[in-house]
């Protein structure tokens, strides 16, 4: 068995994103199974460089897990030529610019969403990595979840019929920080530092339904900011400029519709955190991020709708189970093992910049139509 070191570049892992999910629990998990098995008698074992604006943070880090490598001098870390892979999990703000580097770099690129402010930005991004020839990824995490997983698998095993309609919601409520700290950085509040909930969750919601429906064709929304004043990290009040929900209304390409909520301001009153009805004319499910339920045209009861009886029927309790066909981690793990065999043993791999770019024309659009109060067409694409 040979063991080949790949050297990344991780930029951002002093936030809470980067340094749970990516670092902890995808990166160093893979270290603790003793690095990623290629089957082909390698092994990638990964080499995390901590990157960052505050050594300190940087050093406590690498200390806690027995790292060797940071640095808060990108460009020096681009030009050594031992380092194969740059990650982005900054601030929305800044990550356009560090990508931008990496490419012209000549380093692989795999990178948190949204990919840049803009669609112009973000499609740039994609062709200057075609132009460099270099191998890139962007995270598209819920795709790999257990409850999409399941959910899929019923898609394309034809269980639905013909799709009608996808209703999705997502969300919690995120203390202000005034009498609770809030759950989410300040940042996320305010547009001018790429803040809000569209930005952030309507890449989410673009390939989540590219992915397993179809293809977005139009979308018609209304953003808002129900919680105007919150407080930072350091207990001072500050104005929201950012929008902290969304409702949005997506046409698919083959006629279905999808409606997706999304709030930083609403209390959960469901089974998990997001979950996603799927409603057929055969069959409908509904998925959240680890269970599926799904229930059949021919196991689906005859409900009459008469307000002066109760209701005998336990509706959740007529759905069942969709079981693991398989055993499923973290999904930001899996998609990392995807990408890094992509990097190193060509394997395909389709959630590319351009994949990221879909993502962004979708959060510039759902924008659009809520400042103009109209449906907005999303055209296709192409680099």
């Amino acid at each position: 068995m040979t063991r080949r070191t790949v050297r990344i570049a991780m930029n951002g892992m002093t936030g809470r994103m980067g340094y749970r999910q990516h670092l902890v629990r995808s990166v160093l998990a893979l270290r603790e199974q003793g690095g990623l098995d290629l089957g082909d008698g390698t092994v990638l074992w990964p080499e995390p460089v901590l990157v960052g604006r505050r050594e300190d943070a940087l050093r406590e880090i690498a200390g806690r897990h027995g790292l060797a490598h940071v640095s808060t001098d990108l460009d020096a870390v681009l030009a050594d030529p031992a380092v194969d892979v740059y990650f982005d999990s900054q601030v929305t703000s800044a990550r356009e610019a560090s990508i931008r580097k990496a490419i012209t770099a000549g380093k692989h690129v795999y990178t948190e969403k949204p990919t840049a402010t803009g669609l112009d930005g973000a499609l740039e991004l994609a062709r200057l990595a075609r132009r460099k020839g270099i191998r890139h990824g962007v995270v598209q995490d819920k795709i790999f979840l257990p409850g999409l997983r399941k959910l899929k698998r019923l898609v394309d095993g034809g269980f639905f019929g013909r799709v009608l309609s996808v209703r999705g919601e997502f969300g919690y409520w995120v203390f202000e920080g005034d009498r609770q700290p809030a759950q989410r950085p300040s940042w996320n509040y305010r547009a001018e530092d790429g803040g809000g909930i569209v930005v952030d969750m309507f890449p989410h919601w673009e390939y989540v339904l590219h992915e397993l429906f179809g293809r977005v064709v139009s979308v018609q929304a209304l953003a808002t900011t129900h919680i105007p004043r919150r407080w930072d990290e350091h207990g001072r009040p500050y104005g929201a400029t950012a929008d902290d929900a969304a409702y949005g209304i997506f046409e698919l390409d083959g006629g279905a519709v999808a409606q997706i909520n999304s709030s930083w301001a609403v209390r959960v009153h469901r089974d998990e955190l997001v979950e996603f009805q799927v409603d057929g004319t055969e069959g409908s499910a509904v998925a959240g991020l680890r269970h599926c339920r799904a229930q059949h045209l021919s196991a689906t009861p005859r409900p009459v709708w008469d307000p002066d009886v109760p209701a005998t029927e336990v509706f959740r309790d007529q759905w069942r189970e969709v079981p693991d066909d398989t055993e499923s981690g973290n999904g930001f793990k899996a998609q990392w093992e995807l990408f890094l065999r992509h990097v190193h043993a060509g394997t395909p791999y389709r959630w590319d910049l351009l994949a990221g770019a879909r993502g962004v024309q979708l959060a510039e659009l759902g924008l659009r139509s809520s400042a103009e109060g109209r449906r907005v067409d999303v055209p296709e694409i192409v680099l």
